[in-house]
């Protein structure tokens, strides 16, 4: 097949890292004997602000429409200036609005990488949509509001739906690897909610009888990842919880540097590594792109058991193996305790590859 996958750089170090995952892409299918990709930027973040005064332009939601994957680039609305500071960011827009539902998030030590324990291999499959994060969670509004200046109130919204298809993603996924699932969730006090999140999951998982299943409370859960994080394979939790774990396991790994994930619903998927902007050291030249490169390896891998593509399934595995192998080989960004840049990083990269 051709492929053609949006390209957004973002704000911050984006624009240093996007080109350089592009490169690495190029190179990837290059040597797995896969056609290269049609690339089509569209403008996100600060510059499309300054372009056409909105930080995620009608024309680029438009246009990922008519695509069936892309690869995103941090961004910060902090940045923004009002009234885009306070509203949605983008990447919490195209989820939305694109319903990528699971946000699949490795955590995988890589020797070289100062992992705090170096076993570590699970992934956190997030539900993306519904949850405890209320502005992701409604068809309009926020999700969150204010009876009086004192008075602040969010809801969450769980679904049966909502999490029935999370759970088969975290069955499927854990079948491909080592067969074990693990529940997070707050029942013991939320027992409507979460409680209901536990119990659809179990009732999923029962249709996988070769999948083992455990649960565990989220404050429970964070000790168990301190202390013996590679007996964990695949965890499925909400939104939040989610992302606050996938941030732990992250550090546990080696770095936010190293951090990928795609979010992805039936039909479209979204290479977006877990760190934001870095927008400190931004334009030195200094970011760490290794987690968007495993990001789109991953996207590769998505696309390529969609249309049973063996070329592809290549290009995602040498990725991988690149970045390993340029961190074996010492190769390492400051966060990883090194002084390699990022064009340094990616040339290593590159000659792996």
């Amino acid at each position: 097949m051709n492929y053609r996958l949006g390209i957004l750089e973002g704000d911050g170090i984006g624009p240093e890292i996007v080109p350089a995952v592009a490169r690495v892409v190029d190179a990837a299918l290059a040597a797995a004997g896969a056609k290269p990709v049609e690339w089509v930027p569209l403008p996100v973040g600060v510059a499309a602000i300054e372009e056409s005064g909105t930080p995620l332009p009608e024309s680029t939601v438009d246009t990922l429409a008519g695509l069936e994957a892309w690869i995103l680039g941090p961004h910060d609305n902090a940045a923004y200036p009002e009234p885009h500071r306070s509203t949605l960011n983008p990447s919490g827009t195209i989820r939305k609005h694109f319903d990528l539902f699971a946000n699949i998030r490795p955590a995988k030590a890589f020797p070289g990488a100062r992992a705090l324990d170096p076993g570590t291999d699970l992934v956190i499959v997030r539900e993306n949509t519904q949850g405890f994060y209320a502005d992701r969670s409604t068809f309009a509004g926020s999700g969150e509001f204010m009876p009086t200046p004192d008075v602040a109130i969010a809801h969450a919204i769980f679904t049966r739906p909502g999490i029935e298809r999370i759970a088969h993603e975290a069955c499927r996924l854990a079948r491909r690897r080592r067969g074990h699932v693990t529940v997070v969730h707050k029942a013991n006090v939320l027992r409507l909610t979460s409680g209901m999140f536990l119990d659809v999951c179990r009732e999923v998982a029962a249709r996988y009888p070769d999948v083992t299943v455990e649960d565990h409370h989220i404050d429970a859960m964070a000790v168990h990842l301190l202390r013996r994080a590679p007996e964990f394979d695949v965890i499925v939790t909400e939104n939040m919880f989610g992302d606050i774990l996938s941030d732990l396991t992250a550090e546990i790994a080696g770095s936010l540097g190293l951090a990928p994930s795609v979010n992805v619903s039936g039909e479209q998927g979204m290479a977006q590594a877990t760190h934001g902007s870095a927008p400190d050291i931004a334009g030195r030249g200094i970011a760490n792109p290794g987690a968007l490169m495993l990001s789109a390896g991953m996207l590769l891998d998505w696309l390529a058991a969609r249309h049973d593509d063996t070329t592809l399934r290549r290009a995602a595995e040498l990725i991988e193996s690149a970045v390993a192998a340029a961190l074996r080989a010492g190769v390492a960004t400051p966060d990883l305790g090194g002084d390699a840049g990022t064009t340094a990083f990616t040339d290593a990269v590159l000659a792996a590859l």
